[in-house]
Order: structure tokens, then C-alpha cells, then sequence
């Protein structure tokens, strides 16, 4: 197998760095031009006793070398001085046509602005989610947050990654996901959850430890390879750990025992064609009447029309098949499932609620 060549990358912040710097050549150029503009004045005004009116006009038909004549004649040192004149005009509007020939051409201006609106995204995201590596477990969590309309950046330290992330249309952050200050650039003080999809299970362990020490409350998904990487990344911090390899042979045997099942579970969960939905609902106690309330008083079914599957109380116990006897507790999880419109209704019964970071 032959070596890949290096493939020179462009990072965000090169870009931001000559995109500065080609604005720091063409402002210095203006202000040297504006310079050369101010001397020719003041030596036709003060040397040359002209008036002002005089003086700018010779010094822009000098500088623009239109080959006008003198605007009144001129002895052998002002003559001399025209002459530098003109030789400093030409070297300064040189050096600018040069520099904004250059950043034209090299693209600086068009990349420097995408730069821009991009970081302008970047700080208008809240309550969004941050996907750690764009391989194909952060391609497909990307594909299914865009489905559902969630808010979400791509972080990734490869050029070509990032790039097919632009293509689709996802806001991208190019560096290093491990690293403090990338995760402050992309927001994760406003983040509500973190998907570590690295490419290895040490780069996930420790973008989970700077999520969580920079965003405690923020919930971190991570994914591993290896059954003691699962239990390192639950010791590191993750709330929740998936191993694509252990979920995908579980998900195998259940596709050849259970096949049917398999595939309505998954059509509910996941896809752009979904008429099912599985929704979950946080139960406040400061705005939720139906706190202490039964099942059977609320007429949450009755009045939505969505089937209410289970409720996870405070201390994690899971209620499945909830009967009209179970009672809504504060800070309860409902677990409801129907269309779209009746997740809406359903909605609105327990609202004003707020939706648990997921």
C-alpha cells in the first residue's frame, strides 16, 4: 500500500489569519496612499504658496497621472518633487492593485466572509448539540438532527470532513474536539448535549472530560469500541455510551428473532417518513396542573389522543405500560407516542413544560 501524500489543509483559523492579514496590507496601503495624497498638498500649499483648492487638484492629477498640465508653473524644486511625487504614487496604488489582485484571485476575501458567517452562526447557537468527528457514527447523528430540525455544529479536525459537512449545509467548526478552547468556540457553555464520535476511544475520553469540566450540566454521548472503553468513558463522565459493535450485533440477532418488532421500533425512532412519532415530556412542578393527578383524571389520551408507553420517575424507576392509577409526579418523564400532531396536543396539555436536554 503506498503512502498517501500530505494534503496541504486550510484550518479556520489560517484562514482568519490571512484573511487579517490581507486586510491589514490594503488598509496600511490606503493609509500610505492617503499620506502621499496629504504631503503633495502641504508642499503645493505651504513650498509652493498655492491655494488649497490648487494644491489638492495638482496633487490627485499627479497621483493619477492623467497628464494634465501644471496647474502654475513650476521651478526646478517643485518640479523635482513632483517627479518623487509620482514615483510614491505609483509604488503605494502598485502595492494595492498587488494586494487586492492577490486576496482576489487566492479567494482570501470570499473565504475570509464565509469565516465570518460562520462564526456569526456559530454565536448565535443556543441550546444546540455539538458532534465531536464527522466520520460515518457522526455523518448519520448529523443526518438525523437535520431531519428533526435540532440546532447542532460539527466539530473535526480534517479539512475534507468538514468540507463534505459544508456541502450538506451543517454549521462546522474545524479543530480539535479534545482541546478546552475549541469547545469554548463552538459554545458548550450553551450546549445541551455533546456526541463524542471520534475516531478513537481515548480522543472521545477526553473530549468528554473537557465537556464535562467546562459544561458539568451538559449531557455527553460517547462512542466506543471496546467494552472496557465503555466502562472508562461512564467512569470519565458520559451519561450515556454506545458501542457501535455490540449495539449492532444486538441489533442483528433482534432483526433475525424478531423482525417485525425490530423494524416498527426503528421506523418510530428514526427517518425522514415517519408518521409515528416517540416523544418525551418533563413534568414541572411549577407549571404542570396535572401534578398529583392520576392518569385516568388527566385524560391525557382523552385529550391528545397520543398513547402514553412508560414514566421514569426522579430515582430512575421505569414505569412501562402506565395504568390509569399511576400518578404524574414532578419531575417525571412521560414517554408518549403518536403522530406529530397528537405529540403537539400532548404538548400543550402538559405545557407550559420544558423539554428534557436530550
Amino acid at each position: 500500500m503506498t503512502a498517501r501524500p500530505p494534503r496541504q489543509t486550510f484550518s479556520d483559523t489560517l484562514i482568519e489569519a490571512t484573511y487579517r492579514r490581507t486586510r491589514r496590507h490594503l488598509i496600511g496601503g490606503a493609509i500610505a496612499l492617503g499620506g502621499v495624497v496629504i504631503a503633495g498638498i502641504l508642499w503645493y500649499k505651504l513650498v509652493e504658496g498655492w491655494t488649497w483648492l490648487d494644491a489638492v487638484y495638482m496633487s490627485v492629477i499627479t497621483l493619477a497621472t492623467v497628464g494634465f498640465s501644471e496647474v502654475q508653473p513650476l521651478g526646478a524644486r517643485g518640479r523635482i518633487f513632483t517627479i518623487v511625487l509620482i514615483l510614491m504614487g505609483v509604488v503605494v496604488i502598485g502595492y494595492i492593485l498587488n494586494s487586492f489582485s492577490e486576496a482576489l484571485i487566492q479567494g482570501h476575501f470570499q473565504a475570509g466572509m464565509r469565516l465570518m458567517q460562520r462564526r456569526k452562526l456559530m454565536d448565535s447557537l443556543t441550546e444546540h448539540y455539538i458532534i465531536c468527528g464527522f466520520g460515518r457514527t457522526g455523518r448519520q447523528v448529523a443526518a438525523e438532527f437535520s431531519i428533526e430540525r435540532i440546532p447542532f455544529i460539527v466539530v473535526d479536525s480534517d479539512e475534507e470532513s468538514i468540507q463534505t459537512a459544508q456541502q450538506l449545509g451543517f454549521i462546522t467548526y474545524q479543530g480539535d474536539a479534545t482541546q478546552d478552547q475549541v469547545l469554548q468556540r463552538v459554545g458548550i457553555e450553551r450546549a445541551i448535549g455533546l456526541i463524542a464520535a471520534l475516531p478513537s476511544d481515548a480522543e472521545n475520553l477526553y473530549t468528554v472530560l473537557s465537556a464535562k469540566t467546562l459544561a458539568p450540566k451538559i449531557r455527553a454521548i460517547a462512542r466506543a469500541s471496546t467494552e472496557e472503553a465503555v466502562q472508562k468513558l461512564q467512569r470519565g463522565g458520559a451519561d450515556v455510551v454506545v458501542s457501535p459493535y455490540i449495539t449492532g450485533g444486538k441489533r442483528m440477532a433482534a432483526a433475525a428473532l424478531r423482525p417485525q418488532v425490530v423494524d416498527f421500533l426503528e421506523g418510530i425512532l428514526s427517518g425522514g417518513d415517519r408518521t409515528v412519532y416517540v416523544e418525551e415530556f418533563l413534568i414541572s412542578a411549577d407549571n404542570c396542573p396535572q401534578v398529583g393527578q392520576t392518569l385516568g383524571e388527566a385524560q391525557l389520551r382523552l385529550k391528545s389522543g397520543a398513547l402514553i408507553l412508560a414514566i421514569r420517575r426522579t430515582d430512575n424507576t421505569l414505569i412501562i405500560g402506565p395504568n390509569a392509577n399511576t400518578v404524574i409526579c414532578a419531575g417525571d418523564m412521560v414517554i408518549g407516542m403518536g403522530t406529530s400532531d397528537e405529540l403537539r396536543r400532548l404538548n400543550q396539555v402538559l405545557s407550559p413544560i420544558k423539554r428534557r436536554d436530550r
